[in-house]
């Protein structure tokens, strides 16, 4: 069985910088990409940033150039650096994972939950 693990959240003011983690633990081949997603109140999730397996990331337009996504294949770990937050950062995020095993499996995380006050 797969697991994702999320570590990071918290509450930081405006301008402030938070990093996420995300560890992938259990039986299975490969991990093809690994990601966050978030989701404000009363709205749908979105995707934040993506990372696939070669190295090509993706990233929402709204962080583009404040948030990082990284990842440590040796450790099965992804990472997401968030500089200069905002309030409208405020969400739970959640972090994702496309794993094969016998086949492509989609995996979410608990979520973690961000704060960015004013």
């Amino acid at each position: 069985q797969v697991q994702l693990v999320e570590s990071g959240g918290g509450l930081v003011h405006t301008g402030g910088s938070l990093r996420l983690s995300c560890a992938a633990s259990g039986t299975f081949f490969s991990i093809s990409a690994m990601g966050w997603y978030r989701q404000a109140p009363g709205k749908q999730r979105d995707l934040v940033a993506l990372i696939f397996s070669s190295g090509t990331t993706t990233y929402a337009d709204s962080v583009k150039g404040r948030f990082t996504i990284s990842r440590d294949n040796a450790k099965n770990t992804a990472y997401l650096q968030m500089n200069d937050l905002k309030p409208e950062d405020t969400a739970v995020y959640y972090c994702n994972a496309r794993i094969r095993s016998t086949a492509l499996y989609n995996y979410w995380g608990q979520g973690t939950q961000v704060t960015v006050s004013s």
